[in-house]
């Protein structure tokens, strides 16, 4: 007998093949947008990812670049996620990498959380 707190898993490639299909179609204001970094990256590891800063704020026009890689543990564990644009946040390292710890969406991760969300 299933209960309520069964979870349908799904495959890892499928699940990134909804995601990338989610990615290139666009979703919400436009402010976010991300990709493979390779067409033929039959893994679906690493990915680009673009945050527009918010407008009227100390971020408005601003383009930050992500790298992020999920790899063979992802989404049961959170991809490791980079800033390629400087960016100067208490939750990035001098190397623009995410603290894990830091980020509530990545420090509390759940399966269902997806490279959307963490953008």
């Amino acid at each position: 007998a299933h209960t309520m707190t069964d979870q349908v898993v799904v495959p890892r490639n499928f699940r990134l093949l909804d995601e990338l299909e989610k990615g290139e179609k666009g979703f919400g204001d436009g402010s976010v947008s991300y990709g493979l970094a390779q067409g033929d990256d039959m893994m679906l590891k690493v990915w680009n990812g673009t945050i527009l800063g918010p407008p009227r704020g100390p971020f408005e026009n601003q383009i930050y670049s992500l790298m992020i890689v999920c790899d063979e543990n992802y989404p049961k564990k959170p991809p490791h996620v980079r800033f390629l644009t400087k960016v100067n946040l208490v939750c990035i390292s001098r190397d623009g990498e995410v603290q894990l710890n830091k980020v509530p969406v990545l420090k509390s991760w759940k399966y269902d959380i997806t490279i959307a969300d963490i953008l």
